[in-house]
């Protein structure tokens, strides 16, 4: 039987247990993400979106799921001692696929109207808000994972911010993978800002137990007119991990949007992102790093759909690539007719650490105006062997010398992060990343 029909055939037989533990907002659209996991499957590597990543693969194992909302605590204290020296947050755990309370969390601080914690609990209670803007960027009328997320998705996290309503402190909200047993964890995260608000959202995703994991997450975003909002998205988990991510954003007119995209550790990830231009004069800076080793893979897919004239679009992916691991990017800017005056640049570097790794990249432009500024280029390449041997010269040491230009090297995108303690935090990351640190940990351990 193939992997869809395993998973329409589970729901089917537990409808009753998932709608329970979940809200009536959230279940109205289960229907319709039966009928597109049964119409279009899940994705393979038969399709020019998924060439070099067979994500149909990894739902074949029989993965267990916790649908009957079993509490499944987790030490946050003991377990989780990650932090960001010298920036302050407001708190926020997933446990899984679960909100979680924790005395880590915040619990207070927030400005008046604004909502962070429980998409099941904002279903409940603000069923009203939650219906407007859930499920309706996740494109589930192709083959992808917003169907099976909608379909077994029971919780998550919602950040809602009104009009006019600036949030100073940066909001954290970590995703812990915790269990005994193989885990398929099914995450959703839905964020609103309202017209010329602000926001700042990072996202910490790591994993505590050596066990097998497989992630699937749905994030939409929706930008009001004016509205400036930041996310940074941090995958920090092991090799056994499987994690397929797709992001939508909207973005009315004059909002300034900005992502950054980190994996740092992994197993297999695929980062889907489609952005779409609604009203003239946004923004988006769109940016990435991998950094990879031994059978790790890494699919970046990026899509702008400029929609509207006088907007500005800016990509930047880097991949350090080593031993065996692999990597693709697939960028398209899709310019539509009658959106003039845009400007999109769109940008892939990779280095390629011996002949075993492996990079795909394949950037794209599909144009129908004519006065418009756009650019796309890609690079696939080694480490400069002129400045290796030149810092050799002065003395440094050959794997000193490597790291310091790798370092360098992704030190472009991390430099785009505009939180200052942030960005300081990651060059560390990187520099243990790159000098084998973090393999050497197990879960959030690398970052004490």
């Amino acid at each position: 039987m193939k992997p869809a029909q395993n998973y329409i055939e589970l729901f089917k037989e537990n409808r009753a247990l998932v709608e329970r533990g979940s809200a009536g907002v959230m279940n109205t659209l289960r229907d319709a993400a039966l009928s597109s996991l049964a119409r279009y499957g899940l994705p393979h590597n038969r399709l020019e979106e998924y060439l070099h990543t067979d994500v149909s693969k990894w739902f074949e194992p029989d993965w267990g799921m916790n649908l009957a909302r079993l509490d499944m605590p987790v030490d946050f204290a003991q377990a989780f001692k990650c932090s960001v020296p010298n920036l302050s947050t407001q708190l926020y755990f997933l446990a899984n696929d679960a909100f979680a309370s924790s005395d880590r969390a915040s619990k207070a601080g927030l400005p008046e109207g604004v909502f962070a914690g429980s998409l099941k609990e904002a279903a409940q209670n603000r069923p009203d808000l939650v219906e407007k803007f859930y499920g309706r960027l996740a494109d589930m009328d192709k083959p992808g994972i917003a169907a099976i997320n909608t379909l077994f998705a029971q919780d998550g996290y919602i950040l809602y911010v009104p009009d006019g309503v600036t949030i100073e402190k940066p909001l954290q909200l970590i995703t812990l993978l915790s269990s005994k047993v193989d885990l398929m964890v099914n995450r959703r995260i839905l964020v609103v800002l309202g017209r010329a608000s602000q926001a700042k959202l990072l996202l910490c995703d790591h994993a505590l137990a050596a066990n097998n994991y497989l992630t699937t997450q749905v994030i939409e975003v929706f930008a009001g007119q004016d509205s400036t909002f930041e996310l940074y998205d941090l995958e920090e988990t092991h090799t056994a991990n499987l994690r397929a991510s797709e992001l939508y954003i909207s973005q009315d007119a004059g909002s300034k949007v900005s992502v950054d995209n980190l994996t740092l550790h992994n197993g297999q990830t695929r980062n889907t992102v489609c952005v779409t231009f609604d009203g003239q004069g946004a923004e988006l800076s769109l940016n990435g790093v991998a950094i990879t080793d031994k059978s790790q893979h890494v699919d970046n897919m990026t899509f702008v759909d400029h929609r509207v004239p006088d907007c500005t679009s800016s990509e930047l992916f880097k991949y350090v690539l080593d031993e065996s691991s692999t990597g693709a990017f697939a960028g398209k800017v899709l310019v539509r007719e009658g959106a003039q005056h845009t400007s999109s640049q769109q940008t892939n570097r990779n280095i390629c650490l011996t002949r075993e790794a492996r990079m795909f990249t394949q950037p794209q432009l599909e144009i129908y105006a004519d006065d418009v500024k756009c650019s796309h280029g890609a690079t696939v390449g080694q480490l400069d062997d002129k400045a290796l041997f030149y810092m050799r010269q002065r003395g440094i040491p050959q794997q000193e010398a490597r790291m310091m230009l790798m370092l360098a090297f992704v030190g472009e995108v991390i430099g785009k992060v505009e939180l200052e303690p942030l960005r300081d935090r990651l060059y560390r990351l990187v520099e243990k990343r790159f000098r084998g640190e973090l393999t050497q940990c197990e879960g959030c351990r690398a970052c004490r």
